[in-house]
């Protein structure tokens, strides 16, 4: 049968009923970590209009790890709590429904968007942040260099967020390892300057990585896919700047180490040469990582129609589609594109008579 656009996709356990995928994006409307009637409305029209898995926006591992205040958490049982009744109208509307677990890292510790976003110090109400190393990502304030010790334990956050996640009935997971956080500023050598056992050599530049995905990997169902963001590329022409090779190289091992998927953005740690800014700027990152490991991965990056989606899974460039700013302009999205193509998207019943070419 030909594979398109609203062709389920198997993940272990899970089926997506089609390859659209609802982007994280950040809302900022988190006080103390715990989502609410904002988050359900939000994620769960997405869900309505008709998208194969909701991804939430990032979700930090523990009080430091946010970004800014008011970023949701899965540090502790009344986020589980507060997660539960949204995952569970996300899934009665057809969607499946996975959260981003990250940690900000050296980026974290700023202040509301509308406040604007400056770093908060500890005695303005933020924290002191942690990173591979000593660098400045924000060029407000330096972070200090993670121990040993620290790094064990912040393995432990994504672990304990995980069961966590699994509590709150989310159907798969997906680490944030992108856009100049925790991960990558261990794995890019723009950020990491250590000589441990977490620094230098590339093997050891992503060891923090495989070994949060193996922990989680471990306290997580067999069947539960586990899904990794990268940035792809560091968008520097810096000497030991991370490359589209390297993340082929990282996402070949991430396959070894139960990870189902990698969607490939960029930057992060550095902007885009604005000249290079443009529709499906960022496909080639995952149609490469595809075809050279064999890995499913997601695309992302100004997709912004349905025929442009749709030659994405057609072609075979990627495996699914990962829309962000077209999902906030048109919430109903998918069931625009079902219509458009004249294929079979399913409209729920309240809103069939506004989509009746959707309809099987």
């Amino acid at each position: 049968m030909e594979t398109h656009l609203f062709s389920p996709l198997q993940l272990r356990d899970l089926t997506l009923k089609n390859r659209l995928v609802m982007s994280p994006m950040q809302q900022y409307s988190s006080p103390d970590g715990l989502v609410g009637p904002w988050h359900l409305v939000h994620l769960g029209s997405r869900a309505v209009g008709g998208v194969g898995l909701v991804i939430t926006e990032a979700t930090a591992v523990s009080p430091e790890g946010r970004n800014t205040p008011f970023d949701t958490g899965l540090w502790n049982e009344a986020q589980v709590a507060a997660w539960r009744p949204i995952v569970e109208f996300v899934q009665a509307q057809g969607a499946k429904v996975a959260v981003q677990l990250w940690h900000a890292g050296g980026k974290g510790s700023h202040a509301h968007p509308a406040a604007g976003f400056h770093y908060l110090s500890p005695a303005e109400g933020g924290w002191v942040t942690k990173s591979a190393s000593a660098v400045s990502l924000d060029q407000q304030h330096t972070p200090e260099a993670l121990t040993g010790p620290e790094i064990q334990a912040l393995i432990g956050d994504f672990a304990a967020g995980a069961q966590r996640a699994v509590a709150a009935g989310f159907d798969a997971i997906e680490l944030h390892a992108g856009h100049g956080y925790l991960f990558h500023q261990f794995y890019s050598a723009l950020a990491n300057q250590r000589t441990d056992a977490y620094g230098g050599v590339f093997e050891n530049r992503i060891r923090l990585l495989l070994e949060t995905a193996r922990a989680i990997r471990a306290v997580i169902p067999a069947g539960m896919p586990l899904l990794v963001r990268l940035s792809a590329v560091d968008f520097s022409s810096e000497e030991h700047a991370w490359t589209l090779t390297d993340s082929v190289r990282l996402a070949a091992v991430l396959q070894q180490h139960g990870v189902d998927v990698v969607t490939a953005s960029a930057g992060g740690l550095s902007a885009p040469p604005k000249d290079s800014v443009g529709p499906l700027y960022q496909v080639p990152y995952a149609e490469k990582i595809k075809a050279d490991t064999g890995i499913l991965t997601g695309a992302v990056g100004l997709i912004t129609t349905p025929e442009q989606a749709n030659a994405l899974i057609t072609t075979g460039q990627a495996d699914l589609v990962v829309l962000a700013r077209e999902l906030l302009r048109d919430p109903y999205f998918p069931l625009r594109a079902a219509q458009v193509l004249h294929l079979p998207g399913t409209a729920p019943v309240q809103y069939q008579r506004a989509f009746p070419a959707s309809r099987h």
